[in-house]
């Protein structure tokens, strides 16, 4: 008998060690309430390096990308040098340090982060360049695949001024993106480009109120122009503003690529004469799915470089969609 009872403790000891184990077992598998038998994401983690969150651009993507992870039980960070060279190097250190699974990266400086890439390379990070690229020579040594816009506008205002014109171009050297859009739109003038005449190219540094300053100063020095050409809708919004002040809305036409809430609102009110869309929300998305699908495994890029299609918003779509990013 007392043989007997040793060995039922002993069962009784063993059962309850069992579900001990299978407890703890099940509280390590869940994350944000997914049970990773259901999710093969569960526990990975992604953090997205923008250059500034003080734009509803930058800040839609960061939405969005945060929205994907949490439906898919992925731990997510947002790191915002707002701008500051520096600070976004140290941040990017920090994420080849930390060891997550995959990176998004807008870059402060297209040609200044590439001991920042080379360390999360280093690190065995895939590296998602979104929007705004980076160099060519990183693009190819770190970078797994960029995602941007093909946002151009010249057709338009070849349209809209068949005979040529006074126009100025607001750019912002600094950014790979913003030196493709001034070249695809100057290469989108094609026959017609000798037409127009580029009275002021200046850095408006993708801002209201430098635009703006550089703007009142364009329009005074060529009264008789005819357009501004503007990289984004904070530019084209100071160039905007200059022109009402100088009276001369309607006159002055401006050109622009983002299509933000700002943006359509302005293009409504006949601030601006057409605007391309920008689309973060599809970028966000876009490179999401990849960097998923990467880290999962499946590591073939087809498209080193993939360019999400834009077009002009009429004004009934910013009618329809004039609080929304597309």
């Amino acid at each position: 008998m007392a043989k007997m009872k040793k060995l039922l403790a002993l069962g009784l000891c063993l059962c309850m060690a069992a579900g001990i184990t299978v407890g703890c077992g099940n509280s390590k598998s869940s994350k944000n309430g997914t049970d990773s038998g259901k999710n093969t994401n569960d526990g990975l983690s992604f953090a997205f390096c923008t250059n500034t969150l003080n734009n509803t651009f930058q800040s839609s993507i960061d939405s969005k990308l945060k929205e994907l992870c949490d439906k898919d039980g992925i731990s997510y960070t947002c790191l915002d040098p707002d701008y500051d060279l520096n600070k976004q190097l140290s941040q990017l250190s920090d994420v080849a340090n930390n060891g997550y699974d995959a990176v998004f990266v807008i870059p402060v400086d297209s040609a200044g982060i590439t001991s920042g890439l080379a360390e999360i390379s280093e690190a065995g990070i895939p590296i998602f360049n979104v929007d705004t690229a980076v160099i060519d020579d990183d693009l190819e040594s770190f970078v797994t695949q960029f995602v941007g816009t093909n946002a151009y506008m010249a057709e338009q205002m070849v349209k809209d001024h068949p005979d040529g014109g006074n126009i100025a171009i607001l750019d912002f050297p600094s950014n790979e993106s913003c030196v493709d859009r001034v070249n695809g739109f100057l290469d989108g003038l094609g026959d017609s480009k000798d037409k127009f005449k580029i009275v002021a190219q200046q850095d408006g540094g993708a801002a209201l109120d430098k635009s703006m300053e550089l703007a009142e100063d364009i329009i005074t020095a060529s009264p008789d122009m005819d357009a501004f050409f503007c990289i984004n809708d904070p530019s084209a919004l100071g160039a905007a503003a200059a022109i009402k002040a100088a009276n001369k809305t309607g006159k002055i036409g401006v050109y622009s690529i983002d299509a933000s809430p700002d943006g359509k609102q302005a293009l409504l009110d006949g601030e601006f004469t057409a605007v391309a869309c920008q689309v973060p929300v599809q970028i966000a998305d876009y490179s999401f799915k990849e960097a998923v699908k990467y880290v999962n495994g499946d590591t073939k890029i087809d498209e080193k470089k993939v360019y999400l299609d834009s077009h002009l918003v009429s004004k009934d779509e910013a009618e329809k969609t004039l609080k929304e990013w597309q």
